[in-house]
């Protein structure tokens, strides 16, 4: 079977064709970073404009790589929960009417499930049951995986996620957009024990939530003090810049592999996944690799091509394929929030 597989749920114009053996025929991603970098964050608004001038042409170039034309799929497959309200509607109707005129079958994907079931793709191997850390720039949750399409959350964050908190503190620091990659790139000279920053829950094994909205607005009492709001007036030195990107990453880093690390001891199971765009941090991988050697879980991580948002992981599609789980062509977006 070849399925195409359409991802629109933020600012990535994304389509892939994969095969039920799940073979990768082509993965195009259009992205935004461009558009929305003077604002410091997605603009809900700029993204749906941008995904209607971009789907169309991004599915074609899917298709042209594949070497398949429209007649050639079996099914199509959409990520219509969760994300933006126009960003998702964008892409289901465009997979919408592929099923209609193709009169082939229509998958809706749940997009946290995709990022988990990124690492099943790109380790070629069974990870299920498992515990999955799913942590970008809109979800920070843990999730017990009993197969890929049922997932039960452990845990979630109470306020702001991960990668939100991280193009805030680029922001902050003057790193620029997408944040993620910025923070990363100054923590690299930077020292990690330099500023004391909170890790909220991290000493409470019977909550595995998070919180970053506290962890945020200290880094930012830390340069400017409390009370004040003008960064202009503030200078910091770039050894400054790179101690505090260094403390703050190291921070969440913490939270993200403690609170991981207590979801695994809860659930008793042996094998974690991670995926979303923040586990692209390298810090973060390290920390869990060495955490895995230690106490010896299996531990998949999504590859970097995979981590941030594309639509091979749409590939799920395939396992509710299976499962006879379809959709009617009268089928709505579901933006969130979601418990899966």
């Amino acid at each position: 079977m070849k399925l195409l597989t359409i991802e629109t749920t933020c600012d990535e114009t994304a389509a892939a064709v994969v095969t039920d053996r799940l073979e990768v025929l082509s993965s195009v991603v259009a992205s935004q970073d461009r558009l929305h970098e003077r604002f410091g964050g997605v603009v809900p608004e700029i993204a749906s404009r941008a995904h209607l001038e971009r789907i169309l042409p991004v599915i074609d170039e899917a298709l042209r790589r594949a070497g398949i034309g429209l007649a050639d799929l079996d099914a199509v497959a959409v990520a219509t929960t969760p994300g933006l309200a126009g960003s998702l509607l964008v892409g289901l109707m465009a997979a919408k009417t592929i099923a209609l005129v193709q009169r082939i079958p229509l998958v809706a994907v749940n997009h946290l499930q995709a990022h988990i079931y990124a690492c099943r793709i790109a380790s070629g191997q069974e990870v299920f049951p498992c515990v999955g850390l799913i942590v970008s720039g809109g979800h920070t949750a843990l999730y017990r995986c009993l197969s890929p399409v049922d997932f039960q959350m452990l845990g979630s964050t109470i306020d702001d996620a991960a990668g939100e908190a991280f193009d805030k503190v680029a922001s902050m620091l003057g790193l620029g957009y997408p944040g993620g990659p910025a923070v990363q790139r100054a923590a690299a000279i930077g020292n990690p024990q330099a500023y004391c920053f909170p890790r909220p829950f991290l000493d409470d094994p019977d909550r595995l939530d998070f919180s970053f909205s506290g962890l945020k607005t200290a880094v930012r009492y830390q340069i400017v003090g409390p009370g004040k709001q003008d960064f202009r007036t503030v200078h910091l030195e770039p050894q400054q810049v790179a101690d505090l990107a260094a403390s703050f990453q190291e921070a969440v880093v913490d939270c993200l592999v403690g609170k991981s690390l207590q979801a695994l001891e809860r659930t008793g199971f042996g094998t974690l996944c991670v995926g979303g765009g923040v586990a692209a941090n390298s810090r973060l991988r390290q920390r869990f690799l060495e955490e895995a050697t230690e106490r010896g879980f299996r531990l998949f991580l999504a590859p970097l091509a995979l981590a941030t948002d594309n639509a091979v992981m749409g590939a799920i599609a395939i396992e509710r394929l299976k499962a006879g789980l379809v959709e009617p062509l009268d089928i709505e977006v579901a933006p969130g929030p979601l418990r899966a």
